[in-house]
């Protein structure tokens, strides 16, 4: 499995509740084969993390490359980081 770790600041919470409502509608882009999506918000701090979720190496880049040229409004603020990562270990009880 792979992994982008998206981080955002400048996140609202109306601008989450529009994109979460979207991504229920709509789904995710289909020409983006991810696995998983996940969206962390800090009300407080105006910060989200949004974690994707990839089969392959190649669906992870397919999708990194759609993921990042997404035009500005449709994420859920401004973009200061991205790391993409194999996940070694996921543990849950």
């Amino acid at each position: 499995m792979f992994v982008r770790v998206v981080r955002f600041t400048d996140v609202t919470a109306e601008r989450v509740a529009t994109l979460i409502a979207r991504i229920e509608d709509e789904g995710p882009p289909v020409d983006v084969p991810v696995r998983g999506l996940q969206l962390l918000f800090d009300e407080s701090q105006g910060s989200a993390v949004v974690i994707q979720q990839f089969e392959t190496a190649e669906d992870l880049r397919a999708g990194g490359q759609v993921f990042a040229a997404m035009d500005p409004s449709d994420t859920p603020g401004a973009r200061v980081s991205v790391d993409e990562c194999e996940l070694r270990l996921e543990r849950r009880t």
